[in-house]
């Protein structure tokens, strides 16, 4: 059997990133993945301004930690004021800027500010350094800099980025289009009779929503005849117009398993064992487009909910994220306290259903089948435990958050 690196590692090298972009307002491109890397034009901030209200000095004049100063001057963010004149100080708002010849900042909180017949005066109470809170032109990004990488996900930070720089529109990668089918006559769908035998497809569910989630365009052909010739026929039309297909089920070599002789009839495929629990089998290969020699990439996961569940993060994931042009596909770990006794260690990969308890450490879900579905939702992440290996209370384990494998 393939580790689970080994086959992470095959399918990664065989990725081929998608060709095409578009170009879309920054407003609009949460999620999309960027083309081309993005360089600042300006300054961030553009000039000298300040951390906080107050008032905007030169320092000197303070010296004497009690000094009285008139104020000459009030700068509101967005307005420019007029350059500071010796024994003044400036009424100045958070953001606005420093005017000429102020080169500190004081903190309202360190002044009294009292009316006289001749205008406003203010008793600074403090000697303050020059510098003091004000953010210098260019402190955050300078001119010609680069502020985003090509292949970056967008998420809100990126984009507050972008626009802070003054981009208006940014190129994205086009969406990637992936196809999913399931197979399966015992395959019911909520809302209709559960007759003997059935059960309600939650696979196609979590699918779609896994795939949503990393910014697929999805066309589902939903439940297809557990027969070679529908198999075939909806590869054939699956191929078309799509990057990747996707099925759950039916890889086996059972005389109702039609997915692999209907994939290797119209394209080619690997079926592989990994050292994996929950999932084990996973398919790969490609089809052939009709009439050109184009092809879609086929990936076929295992049918049990937790497996496909799990076999789609461990696999699915990074493969699309690199189709989508990123390059850093890996998922954060942690070093966690195991706070039960796992003592049965299995020659295979094992990845736990865990949820964070209250005390900081790790609680097992009781039930590690690969058909619990429930675990996943109860779970907060997975325990990645090596072959051979038990688990006693208080060892450290390491710990992948599903918040990290759905971003």
């Amino acid at each position: 059997m393939l580790s689970v690196a080994e086959a992470l590692e095959i399918l990664l090298t065989a990725a081929r990133p998608i060709i095409g972009t578009e170009t879309l307002a920054t407003m609009d491109a949460n999620g999309r993945i960027l083309a081309c890397a993005q360089t600042s034009q300006i300054n961030v901030p553009p000039a000298d301004n300040t951390q906080m209200d107050g008032y905007a000095v030169r320092a000197a004049d303070c010296a004497s930690g009690s000094a009285t100063l008139r104020v000459s001057q009030r700068i509101p963010a967005g307005h420019v004021g007029q350059p500071l004149e010796a024994q003044t100080v400036a009424r100045i708002f958070t953001g606005a800027m420093i005017p000429s010849g102020a080169d500190a900042v004081v903190m309202q909180e360190v002044c009294e500010a009292e009316k006289r017949d001749d205008g406003d005066y203010v008793t600074v109470r403090h000697v303050p350094q020059v510098g003091e809170w004000i953010r210098r032109a260019g402190e955050d990004i300078r001119s010609g800099s680069e502020i985003l990488k090509a292949g970056q996900r967008l998420r809100a930070q990126e984009l507050g980025l972008a626009a802070s720089v003054g981009l208006a529109t940014l190129e994205v990668v086009r969406k990637l289009r992936v196809a999913v089918f399931f197979t399966g006559d015992e395959l019911t769908m909520p809302g209709e009779q559960l007759k003997p035998g059935a059960i309600y497809n939650s696979n196609r569910f979590a699918l779609r929503g896994l795939l949503q989630g990393l910014g697929c365009e999805v066309t589902d052909f939903g439940i297809v005849p557990d027969t070679l010739t529908a198999t075939r026929d909806t590869l054939r039309r699956a191929s078309e117009e799509h990057d990747l297909i996707i099925t759950s089920g039916g890889v086996s070599v059972g005389e109702e398993d039609h997915v692999k002789p209907a994939v290797e009839a119209e394209g080619r495929l690997n079926m592989w064992q990994i050292a994996l629990k929950p999932g084990k089998p996973l398919a790969f290969g490609e089809v052939n487009h009709t009439g050109s020699q184009d092809t879609a990439f086929f990936l076929g996961l295992p049918g049990n909910p937790v497996s496909s569940f799990v076999t789609f993060l461990l696999f699915v994931r990074p493969f699309i994220l690199r189709l989508q042009g990123v390059q850093d596909v890996g998922v954060s770990s942690y070093q966690m306290r195991a706070d039960f006794d796992w003592p049965k260690a299995d020659r295979r990969n094992e990845f736990l259903r865990a949820k964070i308890n209250a005390a900081g450490g790790l609680d097992l879900f009781p039930n590690q089948s690969s058909g619990v579905l429930t675990s996943t939702v109860w779970g907060d992440g997975l325990i990645d435990n090596p072959p051979g290996k038990t688990i006693a209370r208080g060892d450290t384990v390491r710990f992948i958050s599903f918040r990290d494998l759905m971003a």
